[in-house]
């Protein structure tokens, strides 16, 4: 997403899974400690009973985290998206926008499709895609004339699977409020990382 930061580094940075190993190790301390004092003050039926509620709530997260459901969740790896073709990017981009708490309408095109949402903040977002060859971006940008009597902030959001160049990145900062979601950030993103937060490094 960073328009100027180096694109040689994949995957998910430490300090963004820290607070999740942080608060997993916390949760399950919480629950032996929980399970001993249960234990010590109505003996072995509140451990049984614990362990079951623990595995129920283990097997619905594998249900959830297969790979069909973790998909409709908007959660991808970097395999996944690059198997995508267009239309399949479009949808996942769609599912990590509702994720994140985007009402999202898809517009649909055998080449070019592109989305169109809105948070519940009142920001517009526009977004366009790019196949894996390098990108246009002296291309009109999408529904330039659209809601020109609404005073909510209007965004764009261009996304590549690949790496954006120079030239690209200096179009992106003379248009407004335009950002450009590379493979890197992509990859970030699918991984469960918000959006809010991607956009809020560029600022």
């Amino acid at each position: 997403m960073d328009r100027t930061r180096p694109r040689d580094l994949t995957g998910p940075r430490f300090r963004d899974v820290l607070p999740a190993l942080a608060g997993t190790t916390a949760a399950v301390c919480a629950v032996t400690a929980a399970l001993a004092v249960g234990y010590r003050a109505a003996g072995i039926v509140v451990p049984v009973a614990g362990v079951a509620l623990m595995v129920c709530v283990v097997a619905i997260g594998v249900r959830r985290g297969r790979p069909g459901s973790r998909r409709r969740h908007g959660h991808y790896t970097a395999e996944e998206l690059l198997a995508l073709d267009i239309q399949g990017l479009a949808l996942a981009v769609a599912r990590m926008l509702r994720r994140d708490g985007w009402r999202v309408r898809l517009l649909p095109a055998p080449d070019r499709p592109r989305l169109c949402a809105r948070n519940a903040a009142g920001h517009r977002l526009h977004v366009a895609f790019r196949p894996v060859a390098e990108p246009l971006p002296d291309e009109d940008r999408p529904h330039r004339h659209a809601h020109r009597d609404s005073a909510a902030p209007q965004l764009q959001l261009v996304v590549h699977r690949g790496m954006f160049q120079e030239r690209d990145i200096r179009w992106a900062h003379r248009q407004e409020n335009t950002f450009l979601l590379d493979g890197q950030a992509l990859r970030r993103w699918a991984h469960g990382v918000r959006l809010d937060d991607l956009l809020a490094r560029t600022s």
